[in-house]
């Protein structure tokens, strides 16, 4: 990686990239402040429409997370919808954008 990433960061990042495998697509993954991790991919229904970080976040806070620390979006965007969800629930969350790779730019 162009930057070295913390262990918990790093396994943020291969949970995303797996969720990417899986489903094809930009995907995220965000990690609780209870340490709990939650990946997810894009969620394309007619009548629900989610980026992946907002379906991660929506799968942490579902679950009873009141706080995130981190998030990670792989092939996602700057301008991503969920990073304002990663900042409502917790606006010093450490917020890390990589490629498809998994690689910071």
């Amino acid at each position: 990686m162009a930057e070295q990433l913390d262990p918990q960061d790093a396994e943020l990042v291969a949970l995303a990239r797996a969720a990417m495998a899986r489903a094809g697509a930009a995907s995220a993954a965000v990690r609780d402040v209870d340490g709990r991790m939650y990946a997810a991919a894009p969620v394309n229904l007619s009548a629900l429409q989610l980026t992946g970080l907002q379906a991660a976040v929506a799968a942490a806070t579902s679950n009873g997370a009141t706080g995130l620390r981190a998030a990670v979006l792989v092939a996602g965007s700057a301008d991503d919808p969920g990073i304002a969800a990663v900042r409502e629930l917790s606006p010093t969350a450490v917020v890390i954008a990589t490629n498809r790779e998994g690689l910071l730019p």
